[in-house]
Order: structure tokens, then C-alpha cells, then sequence
């Protein structure tokens, strides 16, 4: 039975990062889910040739144990990521309250830019931030992305045509060009700003809240607050499993 279990989570594994490959996120983290894919299958065969029996004691308690340790971080971790969930559809977030009005600034994190316009993911946090836009005409927005190597142009000059495009005038829009990830979003941002005194409120998708508040507060954001916006329940796991290890490279890192 545990054999029969553990082959059909390698399947449903593999179908799952073929489903993030069709998206073209612009990534190949897809493969994270084939890996687990093939440990998976290779517990399972190790359990049918009875290999696992014959092999010591002891080390079968080590190993288990460094399972049981990696398995408790990681609900830690995503136990923290989901504090900071949450959407705001103009009615509040998630903790039930509305987000502060007449903020000075908006800072939106970027994301996927293709040559048609933002990913799915980027245009959630685009549309989150011009509903505020529009309720809170004195909010000045700072969108936020260089240009990687698999996009067409920085990702804040797609973000900027974007909300020019729904509404917002360009004149709100500041732009910042040359970051390459969510550290450098922050402390190429706050060039922008005085982030001793403007109150600026973070707009990124719910499973990236969490690093992008702890990264705002290293980078010096004393008035820091968070706007988040949804996400693709389909890609959920995909996007909290890539969220779980990006907390732990930050960590590592010591950026948070």
C-alpha cells in the first residue's frame, strides 16, 4: 500500500511540474517537482525491493530524522508565509481592516513581463495597486524590475504601460529599472523616497508578502505596510514551495 501511495504522489508530481512548464513562467523551477517526482518513485522502489529492510538501524534513524527536521522547518517557514496572506479587493485585507489611506508611496514588486504585456502573477499586483491608486489620488506608485535575460524590457517599463493603460496617470509612476530580485526591489526603491518618514505600502502577491515585509525592514522601510495581492490557486503550491526556499536563501543569505 505505502508503495502504491508513494508512486501515485510521483505521478501526480511530474503532472503537476508539467503544468508549471506550460504556463512559460520564464523559470525552470518547474523541476524542483520532478525531483521530488523521481525521491518519491526511488522511496517507493526501495520499499518494494525491500532494499529499506537491509539497510542498518542506525542509519535509517538518521534518516528519518533529517526528514522529520526538514519537514518541521518547512511547516515553520510556511506557516510564517501564510500570516501574510491575504487579498485587497477596496474592502480590506486580510486581517480586516482597510489599508491605510493617502499612503506617500506604493512600491510594486515586479514580476514576468512578456512582449504582449505582464504575467498573470504581475498583473494581480498591477490591478491591486490601481484599485488603491484610484481610491487614494495623492499616492505617488514606484514600480519596481530590471530586465531579465528572457524579457523583452524591464519589467517596471511594462509595468508603468500597464497601469497608464487602466487609468493611472504616468505622472504618479516612478520607475525603477535595475533591480534583478526582491532585495534589490527594496534598496533601489528607497532611493526614491525617504524611507525614514514617507509611509510607503508593498504591493506583491500574498505567498511573497512575508519575505518582502522582512526584506523592507532590513533595507530601512520604517513606515512599511502591506497590500497584498492574490494569487492562481492552481499554482499555489508551486508558488509557496518556490516561497519556502527563497525565505531560506534570504535567510542563509542573512537579508532577513
Amino acid at each position: 500500500m505505502k508503495t502504491i501511495v508513494l508512486l501515485v504522489l510521483a505521478l501526480a508530481c511530474v503532472l503537476y511540474g508539467l503544468l508549471v512548464l506550460s504556463v512559460g513562467s520564464g523559470t525552470a523551477f518547474f523541476l524542483v517537482w520532478f525531483v521530488i517526482g523521481a525521491f518519491l518513485a526511488g522511496s517507493a522502489i526501495l520499499l518494494r525491493l525491500g532494499i529499506w529492510e537491509r539497510i542498518p538501524a542506525a542509519a535509517r534513524i538518521v534518516i528519518i530524522s533529517f526528514l522529520g527536521i526538514g519537514v518541521g522547518i518547512f511547516i515553520i517557514i510556511e506557516g510564517m508565509i501564510l500570516s501574510c496572506f491575504g487579498t485587497v479587493s477596496g474592502k480590506g485585507t486580510a486581517s480586516g481592516k482597510a489599508p491605510e489611506k493617502d499612503l506617500d508611496y506604493l512600491l510594486i514588486l515586479g514580476a514576468q513581463v512578456h512582449e504582449s504585456g505582464p504575467s498573470v502573477v504581475l498583473r494581480m499586483r498591477l490591478d491591486t495597486a490601481r484599485d488603491y491608486l484610484m481610491d487614494n489620488e495623492s499616492t505617488i506608485c514606484i514600480v519596481s524590475g530590471g530586465q531579465g535575460y528572457n524579457e523583452p524590457f524591464p519589467e517596471a517599463e511594462g509595468m508603468r504601460a500597464y497601469l497608464i493603460r487602466v487609468g493611472i496617470p504616468g505622472e504618479r509612476i516612478l520607475m525603477e529599472t535595475e533591480s534583478e530580485n526582491t532585495k534589490e526591489n527594496m534598496i533601489f526603491s528607497k532611493n526614491q523616497i525617504d524611507p525614514d518618514n514617507d509611509r510607503v505600502g508593498i504591493v506583491t502577491n500574498n505567498f511573497h508578502m512575508f519575505r518582502a515585509m522582512k526584506l523592507a525592514a532590513k533595507a530601512g522601510y520604517k513606515h512599511a505596510c502591506a497590500l497584498p495581492a492574490p494569487s492562481s490557486p492552481l499554482f499555489l503550491p508551486n508558488n509557496l514551495l518556490r516561497e519556502f526556499l527563497g525565505v531560506l536563501k534570504d535567510f542563509a543569505a542573512g537579508n532577513i
